[in-house]
């Protein structure tokens, strides 16, 4: 007999401004417990030396995680010039001293040569898998860790503050998989500079962002209040650039069954006109509440994802219909 899971049916998005010093599976037991949720899971990891945004899915919410991974992220980070450090952060070991120290314009005139799509090699000390082991494990035994280069996109890039000679700080968008370090390492190289990567705040994750961010002390406030679901989004937050269709009870007894619904000549048109290039999702809502993800193929949506949640007036839909 298998074991039953412990805690409550919890759904939802918790977007949490999580601190320096703790790690992201921290962060999402952390919440798990605060809530006393069942199911728990993050959408990208954050460095313990950084802070900012870690959006941590509970319940029925982790159905959306995957949509996530695609969406565009904000980062202002501060280069601290004249040490290079082997991981390129703070707490990595000396590896170069240099006494240039570029100016606010230089870096300015340096930084559209990293905008748009390049290729970049992610940082040594990072957790991909080389040989079925992690990255930074390797190098931190010392071993020489060569890693190929990648495609990633940077949407955009510019200094936001130069406090002194020694820091500049930088803000920049991104797709998926850019690593900051490695922004930080090749900037500093096409400046002839050394630098290293002194601070990292992260702002934004698709529509997560310092505008709906709640910190743990604020979260565990709401519990002692007994209060905590003030501090959860919607789980249908994840989805705020999938076109929704409002759908009826048949209908919506239907996809939870895992079948497909047949959708009017009129719905078909309105829900294309609104995807995005290359995909086919459209989420369907029972009045407030999401019923299922599906794909709009040939007149009919055939459900992906169901999601087993009661009818709730935080569900709401953003799209007109």
């Amino acid at each position: 007999m298998g074991r039953r899971k412990s805690g409550q049916a919890i759904h939802g998005w918790v977007c949490l401004d999580k601190p320096v010093g703790m790690g992201s599976t921290e962060a999402v037991t952390r919440v798990r417990r605060l809530f006393d949720a069942n199911k728990a899971g993050h959408a990208g990891t954050l460095d313990p030396l950084a802070d900012g945004i870690l959006p941590i899915a509970l319940g029925e919410a982790t159905k959306t995680v995957p949509f996530m991974m695609e969406a565009r992220k904000a980062y202002r980070f501060t280069l601290n010039w004249g040490v290079s450090t082997d991981s390129v952060d703070r707490e990595g070991r000396e590896i170069a001293r240099s006494d240039v120290r570029p100016t606010p314009e230089a870096v300015r005139a340096a930084l559209p040569a990293f905008v748009g799509e390049i290729q970049q090699v992610p940082p040594a000390f990072s957790a991909i898998k080389v040989d079925g082991q992690r990255a930074y494990d390797l190098a931190r035994e010392g071993a020489a860790v060569e890693l190929s280069a990648r495609a990633v996109t940077i949407h955009s890039a510019e200094v936001t503050a130069a406090p002194d000679a020694d820091h500049v700080e930088i803000r920049i968008e991104t797709g998926k998989g850019v690593y900051v370090r490695s922004l930080a390492r090749d900037l500093a190289a096409a400046l002839g500079a050394e630098g290293h990567v002194s601070a990292l705040r992260r702002e934004q994750v698709g529509p997560f962002s310092t505008q709906n961010a709640v910190t743990l002390d604020f979260l565990t406030d709401l519990v002692h209040r007994d209060a905590a679901l003030e501090g959860l989004l919607p789980v249908s937050t994840a989805l705020d650039d999938i076109p929704e269709l409002a759908v009826t009870d048949q209908d919506a007894f239907a996809l939870r069954q895992g079948r497909p619904i047949v959708l009017l000549p009129r719905q078909v048109e309105t829900l294309k006109s609104r995807l995005r290039d290359g995909s086919r999702t459209v989420s369907a809502f029972q009045g407030q509440t999401l019923v299922a993800l599906g794909s709009l193929r040939a007149g009919r949506l055939e459900p992906d994802r169901v999601f087993n949640l009661q009818p709730s007036s935080s569900e709401t839909p953003r799209v007109e219909r």
